[in-house]
């Protein structure tokens, strides 16, 4: 799940990739001009940005540009564009853009250009990379607060070990139960797609678990709409039964 800003003039555009994003399971923050994207990237600090060229205030390239000089193109930039010419693609791409969406744009088209996105790092981006290397394990995905500490290590063996401390002797799911922890082994050398995939499935059936299989507080947990908590479940093939069980 990765945090998406989308920046775009056309109401209808911003709509649309707002809920095809949405519907993959990423977090979109919207932006109708440059004002809006840099307040934005200031604040959400996103993982990749989809960024229309032709704006009413300050055309897209030039933004993308004010980025790469001071320092901000530390994410993925994917310029959109009905309207433009291979120069300007080819100017977007040289200042540090990705790739290039042209408009209208196809849903085959836009997830895999998000996906490559996501799984490139920009050059500013990979220079802190070997530093974060050299200081070993990292804790990420920090649990609010008062909820069941989980603790995510990336390994150097290539994959990814998921602990779930859990209190209050609750159950989990048969798949997940290991006495009081739930520990969960990713494999990493495999598609962005596939790995995000069984993480999200891991995500989901821990909080069934917790939640004793109630929608309405998994939905509160994971902050996400019951209509979407529904259709991402049925995605991933989610046992909804599993979790009524463990909370029992």
């Amino acid at each position: 799940m990765a945090n998406i800003l989308v920046v775009d003039d056309e109401l209808g555009i911003r709509d649309l990739l707002s809920e095809i994003l949405n519907d993959e399971g990423h977090n979109v923050e919207l932006a109708e001009n440059a004002a809006q994207a840099r307040a934005a990237r200031q604040r959400l600090r996103p993982d990749l940005v989809l960024l229309d060229i032709w704006m009413p205030d300050t055309d897209g390239v030039t933004l993308l540009k004010e980025w790469s000089t001071t320092g901000l193109l530390t994410m993925p930039v994917i310029m959109m564009s009905g309207h433009a010419t291979i120069e300007t693609a080819v100017e977007a791409t040289k200042i540090g853009a990705q790739s290039f969406l042209e408009k209208p744009i196809t849903l085959q088209k836009l997830l895999k250009a998000v996906e490559a996105g996501l799984t490139r790092t920009t050059p500013a981006a990979a220079a802190v990379a070997p530093a974060a290397a050299a200081s070993g394990p990292r804790t990420m995905f920090a649990p609010p607060a008062g909820a069941a500490p989980m603790m995510v290590s990336a390994l150097a063996a290539g994959d990814l070990t998921v602990e779930a401390a859990m209190t209050g002797g609750q159950s989990l799911p048969p798949a997940m139960d290991i006495g009081p922890q739930a520990r969960q082994t990713f494999e990493l050398d495999k598609p962005l797609r596939d790995a995000r995939d069984e993480f999200e499935k891991c995500y989901f059936e821990y909080h069934l678990a917790r939640e004793g299989g109630s929608m309405t507080r998994v939905a509160e947990k994971t902050g996400l709409e019951r209509t979407h908590l529904y259709r991402k479940l049925k995605q991933l093939g989610v046992d909804l039964s599993r979790g009524k069980r463990g909370g029992s």
